[in-house]
């Protein structure tokens, strides 16, 4: 009903050929289908992945790091304990 009134409008011209032109398969007028689920949570996922990166490089110590930092405070309270006086003459 629509395409009559179009054609009417242009004098009798059938435009809706040159304005809509027809696909020859159903694959080139139909883009890919997706899940808006999957892609909300990829989305998020991928924004929580570079939040940590950022938070890695900031705050982040290497396992050698903390290990080594560990060593450290054991030896300076194994030092502390040693020089510590503990008897009857420690008043």
């Amino acid at each position: 009903m629509i395409h009559h009134k179009i054609i009417a409008a242009y004098g009798g011209v059938d435009i809706c050929s040159y304005a809509f032109p027809v696909f020859e398969t159903a694959e080139s007028v139909m883009g890919d289908v997706i899940n808006l689920n999957k892609r909300r949570k990829h989305a998020e996922r991928k924004q929580a992945a570079a939040i940590a990166d950022v938070n890695r490089t900031r705050f982040g110590r290497t396992k050698a790091e903390r290990d080594l930092s560990k060593q450290k405070i054991m030896r300076d309270m194994r030092l502390l304990d040693q020089h510590r006086i503990d008897g009857e003459d420690a008043s």
